[in-house]
């Protein structure tokens, strides 16, 4: 049997997950894997009925349901036109505007962010839609790349989100108060986003030129294609609305979502076996795979639980300092991390940890919480691994490296960490929508 301290534990069971990450190994077979060697070990063959039962456990969180329902709601709406609809009303409505596009192009992805519950959706559906158009009229490449991976990242933090549902289970707190927390951040980076943009391309006139005038619709078929918001908006206010009234869990709202996104599709007559089969391929393959994620990093926190390896981190961070300290220093090594894993599992690693400290510290576990998701935003967008990153490169012309793609996501991630100081300096940002919940 493996008999180490808990310092030289911690080092050898990091040390192995990291190897293992860096290799390229999936992350459910990383984390699970490890959980599985280190069990046999430290305690032998006749130790891992432990494992079964830490899944059991896992499977036993009804808050589960909510994964793949949400992730259908994103898939369907994926599919049925909605994106399309959109874009040609921002077009016409802000393309008069040096840099409207873009702008334009962050509102879309934030209405997606308020009806998918991932980053990936709204990523390549504007990738595909907005940044051939954007390149066409003259955008700099800058900006039109850095819009949409800034936009796309917004799914995480704007509810529903899938990362917030993990978060919540891994860190024991109300999902419906998170989602409905996340919605004044995601709406603070989204307006900072546009600001940006529009400031920007009025100081330097060549970064988004205005669409011309000949290309814009008249004002009356204009307000006919404000038709298009109805949709969106009908679904996000009854998704949100019947958890923010206390009329519907969180679970009961992912069907809402998904029925509404059925009756989407068939109201834009793009609902067949085709679309209907794919929306539930795609869900199958995503729900899957984070429910094994959740599984493996149940048994691994379960691990370094009963080792002392989780005592030994949480030591070393309170030793930081003061408080606020502590908190800045968690945010550092969030930022850190997201540069080089993903963030599903710095969430299941990092939160039993983290989490604890707060609350002894004083701290609001709900606010931390979403600076916790800002961060894990932030880490769609930091290089090497950020995660649109990797979605734009695939959509992207031939003509555009890497390099531009890293360039352009600079600005829009120091936006970020401003948005993030700012939700820190004033937790109302964060606290305050949630208080006024009915439960």
């Amino acid at each position: 049997m493996l008999d180490l301290g808990p310092e030289w534990l911690t080092i050898v069971l990091f040390g192995s997950l990291v190897v293992l990450l860096l290799l390229g190994l999936p992350l459910v077979f990383a984390i699970g894997g490890t959980a599985t060697i280190f069990i046999i070990l430290l305690w032998g063959p006749h130790a891992l009925p432990v494992l079964a039962n830490r899944t059991y456990m896992a499977m036993d969180m009804f808050m589960l349901v909510a994964v793949p329902m949400f992730i259908f709601m994103g898939a369907m709406l994926q599919r049925c036109g909605i994106a399309e609809d959109m874009y040609e009303l921002m077009y016409h409505w802000m393309g008069g505007l040096r840099g409207g596009l873009a702008a334009g192009t962050v509102l879309i992805c934030t209405m997606f962010a308020a009806m998918v519950g991932i980053s990936g959706a709204a990523t390549t559906s504007m990738g595909l839609i907005a940044l051939p158009s954007m390149l066409k009229r003259g955008y700099k490449k800058d900006i039109a790349i850095g819009c949409i991976s800034a936009g796309g990242s917004l799914g995480i933090l704007i509810p529903p989100s899938i990362l917030m549902i993990i978060l919540a289970l891994t860190s024991r707190q109300s999902i419906g108060q998170m989602f409905i927390a996340g919605i004044l951040p995601g709406l603070l980076l989204s307006g900072l986003m546009v600001a940006y943009i529009l400031i920007r391309c009025a100081v330097q006139k060549d970064m988004g030129p205005a669409v011309p005038p000949a290309d814009r619709l008249p004002r009356r078929e204009r307000i006919r294609l404000l038709a298009g918001l109805a949709l969106p908006i009908c679904l996000i206010i009854a998704v949100m609305g019947s958890m923010f009234f206390g009329l519907a869990t969180p679970s009961e709202a992912s069907a809402v979502g998904a029925f509404g996104a059925i009756l989407s599709a068939v109201i834009k007559r793009t609902f067949n076996r085709e679309t209907f089969s794919s929306a539930l391929f795609v869900t199958l393959r995503l729900s899957t795979m984070v429910i094994w994620i959740v599984f493996a990093a149940s048994a691994f926190t379960a691990l370094y639980a009963v080792t002392g390896a989780s005592s030994l981190i949480g030591d070393l961070i309170r030793g930081v300092g003061e408080p606020w300290m502590v908190i800045i220093t968690m945010q550092l090594i969030l930022f850190v991390l997201g540069m080089f894993f993903d963030p599903t599992g710095i969430v299941l690693l990092a939160a039993p940890i983290f989490f604890p400290i707060v609350m002894s510290l004083g701290f609001d576990p709900l606010w931390f919480a979403i600076l916790f998701v800002v961060n894990m935003e932030i880490a769609y967008l930091t290089p090497p691994f950020g995660f649109n990153l990797f979605y734009m490169k695939a959509v992207v012309p031939p003509g555009v490296t890497m390099f531009d793609i890293y360039k352009s996501a600079i600005p829009f991630v120091l936006l970020m960490i401003f948005g993030l100081a700012l939700c820190m300096i004033f937790p109302g940002i964060i606290t305050w929508l949630p208080s006024l919940m009915q439960t």
